[in-house]
């Protein structure tokens, strides 16, 4: 279920069967960085939409967690902090952020999953290469958040 009206109409009515939360975890840059954020952006939003496809119902796809590159790793990790805490009180038992940000690998401090990933450009790629790669990392994908969920 993605963060829209009608899904979240449908999240509410079902909310018993729905525990799995995913956050995507987009840095903002400005400057000479803003490109590289841009493209990882992409990427991770429209690896999160096909996730998103293949666990309908299972799970909720929140809007993404965007923060300034040039905040320091605390103030990212005390903000997402934040969320995670509204999440579990909300009744989500498995959370995943996935990102391509490489700081969030060195500062793995939240209960929920993270999922890091390298970015792939796909400005110049064709639409159907751009989909085969995103479903093979999406497979991926798939058996981390399987394996989480038959954990607990």
């Amino acid at each position: 279920m993605k963060w829209n009206g009608k899904d979240i109409d449908l999240y509410l009515k079902e909310k018993q069967f729905i525990d799995t939360a995913v956050v995507p975890l987009l840095p903002i840059a400005i400057g000479s960085e803003m490109k590289q954020a841009a493209s990882q952006g992409e990427f991770i939003e429209l690896l999160s939409l096909h996730l998103e496809r293949q666990f309908k119902g299972r799970l909720l796809l929140f809007p993404a967690f965007t923060y300034l590159n040039t905040l320091e790793d605390h103030q990212q990790m005390d903000m997402l902090l934040n969320w995670e805490v509204k999440l579990k009180e909300s009744g989500f038992a498995h959370i995943f952020y996935i990102t391509s940000d490489i700081s969030w690998r060195e500062q793995e401090k939240t209960e929920g999953k993270l999922i890091w990933t390298p970015s792939i450009p796909l400005e110049h790629m064709e639409e159907q290469y751009k989909h085969s790669i995103l479903e093979d990392q999406v497979k991926q994908l798939i058996n981390i958040i399987v394996k989480q969920w038959q954990t607990i």
